[in-house]
């Protein structure tokens, strides 16, 4: 409970420590200054979840960026709390300061990081969205830590009591308003305001609530040289917050535009990530972007998805499950083969399955696969969908998953995911995984045939070049062109000895693939072999 008063403790206050000169009775005004720590509390949180967010959608490896951006924030705040003793006399003048400052900066962070990323083009460099990541972090958590002494001090000078009580009391202010900022962060202000604006608008209250605390309860501690300066400098801020605000839409465009390109056809953000949809039209090659990473390149999709079907169609293949796979290009290959009865898609998002069944070019690309009466969509995480799945269901499981590492993922590429995978096959039955690029990201391929194995599956590898390298599609997406992948790699599963790696003669063939390429691909990516590589679980992903 916030105390009413506690005593105060011995000895006389310093001299520039006396009692506030107050517009409101002491109870009201300790009030006040315990309302701006639960304001100030939300907004510093709400800066801290923003650019987590955001630079785990901008950089990728969410675990990373989250330890990068707490740590630092956490022992900037420290420093910040040491830096604040010097501000102790001049404690109502210091504090409107730091406020209007930390509006600005943590308002404008979530712009100027995706400002960097959308036009610098080369990633290195001093500048480079890291190195901002970290100077934005080091620069909130300063001015986030230099706010609580110079708020014990504010109120202190309202009623002397002891340090405990104080802290007690601020701590409780503070504590309650981080839970409300850390709940408004994903439950208001992303889904109904997104990034941009959400962190814009938290600068603005945070403006508002330092500078009507200063300028309205400790007017009379400032003198008319600082009301000026403090009023003009809250002013200017909540006005660049606002202009900024007013212009997030174009900004978002033309961002867009430089990473994407001009030919941004739909841009969407789903309750799972952000869908773009370029080209597909004037001769254009479709590009589909899943939160910033190529998933579909128009361009060479044909040779990934043959690649990834058609070796496991080789054998029974009545009934066919497909994890992920929601704009239906895999769904396309499968259906290319004689004998097929019954495909379930399972896939999160559903707006990537709309965009496979009515973007015109989308639709065009898949075949209009998922029209297809033998098709059936389910909307659910692959993973839970594999829990409650009937046992020995399926001929051929195909996994057309995002690359392991990327974080949402991991738990894709699991040994209990594996487990649940095993248990849906049928006997004879054949798992394929997309397992990233074998020339850049061995380490992560080899994990995934090693956490196969550990599942009891027998794993043939191969490998298909080719790949489009003109974007990331990694966990990484600070990756520029020359280091991006140029081949996908794949392995081929069975609980039922090691499966033969052939393309069915009796099926249609495949465009791009021949067996004696399939071979000399599989030949090539055994030689990479990463051995004594142990398996991925839920509790200890190793990519």
């Amino acid at each position: 409970m916030i105390e009413p008063h506690a005593p105060a403790p011995p000895g006389p206050p310093p001299d520039w420590a006396g009692p506030a000169r107050l517009p409101v009775q002491p109870d009201t005004g300790r009030l006040l200054v315990l309302a701006c720590v639960f304001v100030c509390a939300a907004c510093g949180l709400v800066y801290e979840l923003e650019l987590v967010a955001l630079a785990s959608y901008l950089i990728g490896d969410s675990v990373t960026q989250a330890s990068v951006v707490l740590s630092v924030m956490v022992f900037a705040m420290g420093i910040g709390s040491l830096g604040a003793k010097r501000l102790r006399w001049r404690a109502a003048a210091g504090f409107g300061a730091i406020e209007a400052i930390l509006a600005l900066v943590g308002g404008s962070s979530a712009m100027a990081l995706y400002a960097v990323f959308a036009w610098t083009g080369g990633w290195g460099g001093l500048w480079g969205p890291r190195w901002l990541l970290v100077a934005f972090s080091l620069t909130i958590g300063l001015l986030i830590g230099a706010e609580v002494p110079l708020l014990m001090e504010l109120i202190q000078r309202i009623r002397r009591q002891d340090a405990g009580g104080v802290v007690a009391d601020l701590f409780a202010a503070d504590y309650v308003g981080a839970l409300v900022g850390g709940l408004a962060f994903p439950f208001l202000l992303l889904p109904l305001l997104g990034q941009l604006t959400g962190a814009l608008i938290t600068g603005a209250v945070n403006a508002i609530a330092g500078g009507a605390l200063v300028l309205g309860l400790f007017r009379r501690d400032l003198t008319p040289r600082a009301r000026r300066l403090l009023l003009v400098a809250n002013l200017t801020v909540l006005g660049i917050l606002a202009s900024a605000a007013a212009l997030v839409g174009d900004f978002e465009r033309a961002a867009r535009h430089a990473v994407y390109g001009g030919d941004v056809r739909v841009a969407l953000q789903t309750g799972v990530q952000e869908v773009v949809l370029t080209g597909g039209t004037h001769g254009h090659p479709l590009d589909l972007f899943l939160d910033g990473r190529l998933r579909v390149s128009g361009r060479d999709e044909l040779r990934y998805h043959e690649a990834l079907v058609h070796p496991a169609m080789d054998g029974p293949h009545a009934r066919v499950l497909i994890l992920g796979g929601g704009d239906g290009l895999a769904a396309r290959e499968v259906l290319r083969h004689f004998g097929v009865r019954r495909v379930d898609v399972v896939e999160l998002d559903p707006e990537v399955v709309r965009l496979a069944r009515h973007d015109p070019a989308l639709s065009r690309l898949n075949g209009h696969a998922l029209d297809d009466p033998r098709v059936r969509e389910t909307t659910q995480d692959a993973f839970g969908w594999l829990r409650t799945a009937p046992a020995s269901t399926y001929d051929v499981v195909v996994a057309d998953l995002p690359d392991p590492g990327i974080t949402a993922s991991t738990k894709l590429y699991s040994e209990e995911f594996y487990d649940l995978a095993r248990r849906v096959l049928a006997p004879g039955g054949r798992l394929v995984v997309h397992a990233g690029p074998v020339t850049t990201r061995p380490r992560a391929f080899w994990t995934v045939d090693a956490t196969l194995h550990a599942s009891g599956l027998h794993t043939v590898p191969y490998r298909v070049s080719g790949r489009d390298a003109g974007f990331a599609a990694g966990p990484d997406r600070s990756v520029g062109a020359s280091r991006a992948p140029h081949d996908w790699g794949f392995l081929l599963a069975s609980s039922d000895g090691s499966p033969r790696l052939d393309l069915d003669p009796n099926q249609p063939p495949p465009r791009t693939l021949t067996e004696s390429g399939l071979r000399a691909d599989a030949r090539a990516a055994a030689a990479t072999r990463i051995g004594g590589l142990p398996a991925s679980t839920l509790v200890h992903p190793r990519y």
